[in-house]
């Protein structure tokens, strides 16, 4: 692909404007060719974009953009927000659904992430599905708090498989709480963010949120609760079946997994894969599939994912049965949409 240079002039000099805007050791820079895949030169007031034209003209939209907010320091989470925004153009903010947070600021920041949080809120049932970092378990939280808050549920149910990333952690001690709290530290993460430690501390001594570890699930009903399965691609089919059952009156469930990142033993079936072709034609369940253009954390996670996806498919090609099984667990999370 021919590179495209481009030049841009930010004068008259502003030194602090410029200090904010480059970051320390000029990291917003490095940040922004990293995201975007191009070269940026710096020369006092004078910085050169060399790169493919679209990208090119991406960031300089984007340094204009932040030169003129540049009266404070800009982070790179600016950076790497701002790059997500500037892919998706199209999605106006008035459309997005209004969630009761503590983070007033949140919306779905690509057009899949805009219609999981319009699934979640419309369907009973909902299944986010796809890769690391593309905000499935955090939206859902976040749906699950705008309920809280609205009286629309009377508690938050966390559950998650019990399932080691290729590790043996051995014996856990403390009692059931805190042998699962490593588990659903990333539902914790989501819920100190949203309403803070004292309201989620508060919370947890109400039992207006609650930990249900997947293995005590069975014979419970959970009434007018929003239930969140996270990891469900390291459930058994019989896990599955059993937690989508557990659904009471005024109940609503999100099921969120990776069906890349599976951690049961060899020759065990996931029970996500299972469930979404079982309930693929089933009124009032919603899925939604997220790809690496949805990745939302630091912009190298979209390339690595992307990178895995095509070593994946070469080596199926050449033949490679334990990539085929992969690919075949990538393959089934195709296709369902909404119900």
């Amino acid at each position: 692909m021919k590179a495209t240079n481009k030049e841009l002039r930010f004068e008259p000099a502003d030194n602090k404007r410029l200090a904010n805007l480059c970051g320390p050791l000029d990291a917003n820079l490095r940040q922004l060719e990293a995201a975007l895949d191009i070269i940026l030169t710096r020369r006092g007031t004078r910085i050169k974009l060399t790169g493919s034209a679209e990208n090119v003209e991406r960031g300089a939209s984007l340094l204009e953009q932040f030169y003129a907010q540049a009266d404070r320091a800009i982070e790179l989470d600016d950076v790497q927000l701002g790059v997500i925004d500037i892919r998706n153009p199209g999605l106006a903010d008035e459309d997005a659904p209004r969630l009761m947070t503590r983070r007033r600021d949140l919306a779905g920041r690509t057009p899949n992430q805009r219609e999981y949080l319009e699934k979640i809120l419309a369907h009973d049932v909902t299944l986010g599905v796809g890769p690391a970092g593309t905000g499935k378990t955090y939206l859902a939280v976040a749906c699950a708090v705008d309920a809280l808050e609205r009286d629309a549920v009377k508690r938050i149910v966390l559950v998650r498989p019990a399932v080691e990333a290729g590790e043996r952690l051995g014996f856990l001690p403390g009692d059931l709480a805190q042998k699962v709290d490593p588990y659903l530290r990333p539902l914790y993460d989501a819920l100190y963010d949203l309403m803070g430690h004292d309201k989620v501390g508060k919370m947890f001594e109400k039992g207006a949120i609650e930990i249900a570890p997947l293995a005590y699930m069975r014979g419970r009903t959970l009434n007018h609760a929003f239930i969140i399965l996270d990891e469900a691609q390291n459930t058994t089919p019989e896990q599955m079946k059993m937690f989508l059952t557990r659904m009471g009156f005024g109940a609503k469930a999100v099921v969120t997994g990776d069906p890349t990142q599976i951690d049961l033993p060899r020759g065990n079936q996931s029970g996500l894969i299972e469930a979404m072709h079982i309930l693929k034609d089933v009124r009032g369940i919603a899925t939604t599939q997220f790809n690496s253009s949805d990745v939302v954390r630091h912009p190298l996670v979209g390339r690595i994912v992307e990178a895995y996806e095509a070593h994946s498919a070469k080596l199926a090609l050449e033949g490679r049965s334990d990539v085929a099984d992969n690919l075949l667990r990538s393959a089934h999370t195709r296709g369902p949409g909404r119900r």
